[in-house]
């Protein structure tokens, strides 16, 4: 038996509006989904390299709320 709590749990929104989408397009539609940022697509290489190179500096923490030094030189 669940709590009366969990019982009136309502559904994410995101997660209906995806499940909707998701709908339209098995029916065929043309749709662009800017829903839960699934990509269809494997991470390509350099990208997995480079995460499991940060994983072993440690970089596991939030950044500051202005992001990265380092990332945001290599962009300007």
């Amino acid at each position: 038996m669940f709590s009366k709590r969990i019982r009136n749990v309502q559904p994410s929104g995101t997660v209906m509006l995806s499940n909707k989408v998701k709908r339209l397009m098995d029916q065929g539609l043309d749709i662009l989904s800017f829903t839960l940022g699934e990509p269809d697509f494997s991470t390509p290489p350099h990208i997995i390299e480079a995460a499991k190179e940060a994983l072993d500096r440690g970089m596991t923490h939030y950044t500051s709320s202005l992001g990265m030094t380092e990332l945001r030189e290599a962009i300007a």
